[in-house]
């Protein structure tokens, strides 16, 4: 992911936060945040995950006039074929970890750039081998300080996983 300008509005800040059920008034309240230790708004910890909304090549991100995941050309808008990526396992979100540099505040203009990470293997149990690879975002702000580190782990299977039951039919 690559996002040039991800501004940090109170707004978006607001409505990300209701979207999450947190009703910490740091979010959404300038009187109530003034009095806190950080002093301003702040955004939920997860919240740059919202920054894929300025990425225009996110793969989540509708496409006007393009099919796209979730436009009903199937279940779930990825067809069989578009999804295995050889092998015939799928790929799965395992894990995303963040490692704030400072809180992220309204007001902050941000740069997003991912790169590969740590790739590893292991044995499996039902879906053979598992290929474990990191993706990790640096969130840096106007004049160049790391901001959040984001560190996603995704895992890929090396078939479809089977039951335990066709396991023991087999």
């Amino acid at each position: 992911m690559t996002v040039e300008k991800f501004p940090i509005e109170a707004g978006h800040i607001m409505m990300f936060a209701r979207s999450v059920g947190d009703s910490n008034k740091i979010y959404y309240d300038q009187d109530y945040a003034a009095g806190s230790e950080p002093g301003v708004i702040i955004a939920p910890p997860t919240f740059v995950q919202a920054s894929a909304q300025f990425d225009p090549d996110y793969f989540l991100r509708p496409k006007i006039g393009q099919e796209w995941f979730g436009s009903a050309k199937g279940p779930t808008g990825i067809t069989q074929r578009e999804s295995s990526g050889g092998g015939g396992g799928g790929g799965l979100h395992a894990e995303q970890h963040y490692e704030y540099h400072r809180q992220l505040k309204a007001g902050d203009v941000l740069t997003a750039t991912s790169k590969p990470g740590k790739t590893w293997e292991k044995e499996g149990r039902r879906g053979g081998k598992l290929t474990f690879s990191e993706s990790v975002t640096e969130y840096r702000d106007e004049s160049g300080e790391l901001v959040v580190t984001a560190t996603s782990v995704g895992v890929r299977t090396e078939r479809p996983a089977t039951s335990a039951d066709e396991k023991s039919s087999a």
